[in-house]
Formats: C-alpha cells, sequence, structure tokens
C-alpha cells in the first residue's frame, strides 16, 4: 500500500492568525524581516554614522581659547604705508582709539577707560615688583652677613643680591647677573671670554712696536678684540 508522500519541509513562517500575539520581542509580522531582505537596505557603510562632537572635560575652558585664537589671528589692514597685517585685537584697538580721535565720545569714553585700566594694572605689577625686589635684596644681605660672621660656606643665591641694581628716584629695578644655575654656567664662561680677550688685546697692542711690519694686521685684530669685548661688556659689566 503506498503511503503519500512526505510533505517538504516547511520554514518556520510567523503566524498569521489574527489572534497573533503582539509585544516586547513580538513585532507586528508586517514589520519584521522577511527571509532574503537585506537589513540595511540604504547600504550605508557599517560605521558611517557620523560621530558626536565630542564634549569639552570640566577643566576645558574652550571658548576662553577660540576667543584668544580669534584675538591673535593675523588680518590685513590699510596703512598710511600700505596694507600690513596685525592682530585682530591690535585692529579693534586702533579703530576704536581712531573714533577716539575723531571726536566719537563713545569710543572716547571707552577707549579713555581702557588706558586707565591697562596703566592701573602696570602699574601695580611694578610696584610689586619693587616691594619684591627691595625684600630679596634686604634679606639676603643680612643672610650673607651673618654666614660671613659664623664662617657658614653655602652656595651664593641667585640672583646674588650684589646683582640687583635698585633706582628709588625712577623706581627701577635692574639685575646684572644670572638668575638662574643655567644662566650661571653662561656667565662664567663670558666672564672667562672677556678676561681672556682683555689679555689678548694687551698682547697685540705690545706686538705693534715690536712688529712692525704687522702692524696693519695686529690693528685689525686688535679691533676685532674690542668689538667682541664691547658686546661682552654690555651683559657683563667689569
Amino acid at each position: 500500500m503506498s503511503r503519500p508522500d512526505k510533505p517538504a519541509t516547511q520554514p518556520n513562517l510567523p503566524s498569521k492568525r489574527a489572534d497573533y500575539e503582539v509585544g516586547y520581542a513580538k513585532p507586528p509580522v508586517s514589520t519584521r524581516f522577511q527571509r532574503g531582505q537585506s537589513g540595511n537596505p540604504s547600504g550605508r557603510r557599517k560605521g558611517a554614522i557620523k560621530k558626536r562632537t565630542a564634549l569639552p572635560a570640566l577643566n576645558d575652558e574652550r571658548l576662553k581659547t577660540i576667543i584668544l585664537e580669534e584675538a591673535y589671528r593675523s588680518i590685513s589692514i590699510n596703512d598710511p604705508n600700505g596694507q600690513i597685517d596685525i592682530p585682530m585685537a591690535q585692529a579693534v584697538v586702533r579703530s576704536l582709539a581712531v573714533n577716539a580721535a575723531k571726536g566719537n565720545q563713545r569710543a572716547q569714553r571707552l577707549f579713555t577707560e581702557l588706558l586707565t585700566s591697562v596703566e592701573r594694572d602696570n602699574k601695580k605689577l611694578h610696584d610689586e615688583w619693587l616691594k619684591t625686589a627691595i625684600n630679596y635684596k634686604a634679606e639676603w644681605d643680612e643672610e650673607l652677613a651673618r654666614r660671613k660672621k659664623f664662617g657658614i660656606e653655602a652656595p651664593s643665591p641667585l640672583p646674588h643680591p650684589d646683582d640687583i641694581i635698585i633706582d628709588m628716584n625712577t623706581g627701577s629695578v635692574r639685575i646684572k647677573g644670572p638668575m638662574t644655575k643655567e644662566d650661571k654656567v653662561r656667565w662664567d664662561q663670558l666672564r672667562d671670554l672677556k678676561v681672556s680677550i682683555k689679555e689678548n688685546i694687551k698682547e697685540m697692542t705690545a706686538l705693534l712696536d715690536t712688529q712692525p711690519e704687522d702692524r696693519d694686521q695686529i690693528k685689525a685684530e686688535i679691533q676685532h678684540s674690542q668689538r667682541v669685548l664691547k658686546m661682552i661688556s654690555a651683559v657683563i659689566e667689569d
């Protein structure tokens, strides 16, 4: 007795019954992916979605950075001597000053306030620097005197108080010596070179009478040494 052919295996298709349950992880039949249909019909490459711009860190003052970059970005302006490039901030201040000079009262007030603020800040910095220099010099003079009294040997401070020149009439402070250990190495080298050049000039000058045939060459050598000595003396005073 022949048996009916076994029906071919059918894929598990979603039920199309009217009472098909729709809910979590059970979308409607009409919206489910169909066999043989791409799940990416638009063909967009993986990872092609535009990434969101990273947010700045809590300590990242990004807006200040942008403002400073714009403030010092070079722009071209017309000048009596031709077109020149200057920072944006300078161009803004120049425009403000020009309008003030032309009689614009608002520009005059803003420029005056700006100038007063800058001069006040500069005066404050100058007074603080002068006070710091006076205190530093006085305290180290006292400390060096104490060391000398008790025979204490210790490295000298940098800068040395003797190298700090204070003009109380003008309130200016000038340092004529090294400020750091690295500076001191260079200054010591220049001091040694200065002594060597002076000795060379002295020896070459003595040769002027003993070697008259080389007088012009000796004079040229002396002049060159004197120019170098002058440049070094501008930095390191006697």
